[in-house]
């Protein structure tokens, strides 16, 4: 099959299918005389494989590391349990990560209770705080998201370091700013 009829196959852009080429996690496809790439049913089910693993954000090299165990049948599963426990740390943390973002723009929320002039709002005031309060050289690190599952740049959600609450200029346990 032609890359087109393998995208569609897959529910997967083109783009997405050579940058898995390039990355090493799908092999390169034989190809025509007139070099159109010729896929096989195994890249399908290699494709599904990848787009699953990345369905439960695992980063490219759990993926990579998942298709050497795959491509191994005779190998120990026991480090493919140990990638998994790590990779369910990873979605934890994240989580726990995600609920202090929540709890913090809860309380950037309860800066503004009614409708008033934008000069007057309590979220834009608290924001501006917060922004002025970032030491310089964090780049986005006191002011962002939720960092990266597996740290670097996020994958599949780009998410960032959480805000502290001090830094954002709230008080989470009144609600109140400073």
């Amino acid at each position: 099959m032609k890359i087109g009829v393998l995208a569609e196959a897959a529910a997967t852009p083109v783009e997405t299918i050579r940058y898995y080429e390039r990355q090493g996690l799908l092999p390169a496809p034989a190809r025509t005389e007139g070099n159109f790439r010729i896929y096989l049913p195994e890249h399908l089910a290699r494709l599904q494989f990848i787009r699953h693993c990345r369905g439960l954000d695992m980063s490219l090299d759990e993926v990579r590391q998942l298709l050497r165990f795959k491509d191994a049948p005779g190998g120990d599963c026991h480090d493919v349990n140990q990638l998994l426990d790590a990779h369910i740390g990873h979605v934890s943390q994240r989580i726990r990560e995600l609920r202090l973002l929540e709890k913090q723009l809860k309380a950037l929320r309860e800066q503004c209770s009614g409708a008033s002039a934008a000069a007057q709002c309590g979220i834009l005031t608290g924001l501006e705080s917060a922004a002025r309060e970032a030491a310089p050289g964090q780049g986005n690190k006191a002011g962002g998201h939720l960092r990266a599952v597996h740290g670097g740049p996020a994958h599949a959600g780009h998410v960032h370091e959480p805000v502290q609450a001090t830094q954002a200029g709230l008080n989470l346990s009144s609600g109140q700013g400073s």
